[in-house]
């Protein structure tokens, strides 16, 4: 190991503490001079990510990772506006979760805290950056930043902006750490410095979370894959439950709360089918289907065990016709990855039944996929959805970056030795 990211780790841990003793306001203006730095510094950001776009042009990255790739002024100014929204949260540090007196007169609350330094380990979203950054800092957070090497002149743009509102405030730049050499080994350097940090989040493909799962010596939240569904009950309102598909499934194929299987019930399927593909088609969206649904429409092509567990990420999608909710739940369980699941029904009873038999990070009745975001949500920007049930699952804001500990308050009182011990 060269020692280069223990080196970034070791400065960024020192960084932390200063952050830790900020109060509130400080760190809220902190964050608010990080937008201003993005909206006013664009055109460098903006450069840096043609570069980017370029080079990953002629490397031949598909579609879909160029769209997430890619920054203009729209997603520039979205950027900003997260921090801003971040920035105006209420402080969740210090926050008292429980209060109680005990006989002797003991007072014990529970109080959050931050966790200290968190490494995000990322591919192509160049927001990440910004959107990391805001939410550790805001929690009292250092952050350690490792973005794939396909946006490395993106990141590198964005985190000078960051560090220049660091500057601004006579904080340490150290407290957004960027580890600009793209190299593995780096990876593999970081996922073992266990006395320095102290969660590790990564957020991308499949092979990425593998490989961090595997490698870590650090805790790690996993924001796996999104094989979401969307299944459309025998009672659902068929012109709403279409908006919902294309719009889970068209409006941007390529990030992980799009929809990626549909589940029809077989008393709708032959009228909701025929529409659904029309409108597939037209957004260009290639449809793969069981047996059934190729007997209704049988422009779509065979699907396999393969393609029902698939994050395509692009226009494609997986259909099946079952013959009921619980067929439906079935196939969530032995293909979902406990990301988002929708249902789109006028019964109640469905409706409630669907959300209990459910586990994913996020349900939605009558409501896109899409929404399962942290800006959605409510949390401003989101640092990941994470997948894995530890201290937060679903979308992670900057309250899923603190810890609770106890706070003991009294008066002197002493604990005699007991049994007990």
């Amino acid at each position: 190991m060269s020692g280069y990211v223990r080196h970034l780790a070791e400065r960024a841990r020192e960084a932390a503490s200063v952050i830790a003793r900020l109060d509130g306001d400080a760190r809220r203006r902190l964050i608010e001079r990080m937008a201003d730095a993005l909206s006013e510094r664009r055109a460098e950001v903006m450069a840096a990510n043609a570069e980017d776009m370029e080079r990953g042009r002629s490397n031949g990255l598909g579609d879909a990772v160029l769209d997430r790739l890619k920054l203009d002024d729209a997603r520039i100014d979205s950027m900003a506006q997260g921090l801003r929204e971040v920035a105006a949260q209420t402080d969740p540090l210090g926050v008292v979760t429980r209060r109680d007196v005990r006989p002797n007169g003991v007072v014990i609350e529970r109080q959050r805290i931050p966790l200290g330094l968190i490494a995000m380990i990322y591919e192509a979203r160049p927001n990440v950056t910004a959107d990391a950054a805001a939410l550790c800092l805001k929690a009292g957070n250092a952050v350690l930043l490792r973005g794939g090497s396909e946006a490395r002149a993106s990141n590198a743009a964005i985190a000078a902006c960051l560090h220049s509102a660091l500057r601004a405030g006579n904080l340490p730049e150290a407290a957004v750490s960027l580890v600009s050499d793209p190299a593995r080994e780096h990876v593999l350097e970081l996922l073992q410095l266990s006395d320095l940090i102290d969660l590790a989040i990564p957020r991308g493909g499949e092979s990425l979370i593998r490989f961090v799962a595997e490698h870590a010596r650090v805790p790690v939240i996993k924001h796996y894959k999104g094989v979401c569904h969307l299944y459309v009950d025998a009672s659902a309102d068929v012109a709403q439950a279409l908006d919902l598909l294309v719009d889970g499934k068209a409006s941007r194929p390529g990030v992980c709360n799009a929809l990626e299987t549909l589940l029809v019930h077989r008393d709708i399927a032959a009228t909701f089918l025929p529409r659904a593909m029309e409108r597939l088609s037209a957004r260009g969206v290639e449809v793969r289907g069981c047996e059934r649904t190729r007997a209704i429409v049988p422009q779509a092509r065979a699907a396999t065990d393969d393609d029902y567990a698939a994050e395509y990420l692009d226009f494609v999608i997986a259909v099946r016709v079952v013959d009921d909710l619980d067929a439906a739940l079935a196939h969530i369980a032995r293909y979902g990855s406990d990301h988002t699941e929708v249902i789109a029904t006028q019964d109640a009873a469905a409706a409630d039944a669907f959300v209990r038999g459910t586990r994913s990070s996020a349900v939605m009745v009558n409501a896109s996929s899409r929404f399962n975001d942290g800006g959605q949500l409510g949390l401003g920007a989101e640092i990941g959805i994470s997948t894995t049930r530890l201290h937060a699952y679903g979308p992670m804001g900057a309250e899923s970056l603190t810890i609770e500990r106890f706070v003991v308050r009294g008066e002197g009182q002493v604990r005699h030795a007991d049994s007990r011990g």
